[in-house]
């Protein structure tokens, strides 16, 4: 990414009572067009930046749940248990960093994705653009 560094950025939930306090720049951003994550976001695709576990600060309280991905592995994901929208979670596969919805944010200027995965699942009205964007099946 070109864009310069920035300080903080908090991600909340739709009540507010919880929130995610990120650290410095995201080290991914993405977009994933899989079964679940359209289930999780209740959108046509999912799109979150993930953070060392150590930028990010859970604040309020949080229900988890944890399931099983398609391709093995997993992810727990904090949800509030007020409102229930999801803030963060963390994939089993990478316990060192932490993913929140980039809609959380309610950023418009929010980095865009540099990776697009489960492709094979995006919907045929979505194209997800850019000249760095990885496209992965």
């Amino acid at each position: 990414m070109d864009a310069k560094p920035i300080g903080t950025r908090v991600a909340s939930c739709g009540c507010g009572q919880l929130q995610a306090v990120c650290e410095g720049d995201p080290v991914r951003v993405s977009v994933c067009h899989c079964l679940d994550c359209k289930r999780r976001s209740g959108s046509a695709f999912a799109a979150q930046a993930r953070w060392p576990a150590a930028q990010v600060t859970l604040t309020g309280r949080f229900h988890e749940w944890s399931r099983a991905g398609d391709e093995g592995g997993g992810a727990t994901f904090r949800f509030c248990p007020v409102c229930g929208a999801t803030v963060a979670y963390v994939n089993l596969n990478a316990p060192d960093l932490i993913a929140v919805a980039v809609g959380a944010f309610a950023d418009p200027s929010f980095p865009p994705p540099h990776y697009s995965v489960y492709e094979e699942r995006k919907h045929p009205w979505i194209a997800i653009l850019g000249k760095d964007v990885e496209h992965f099946g």
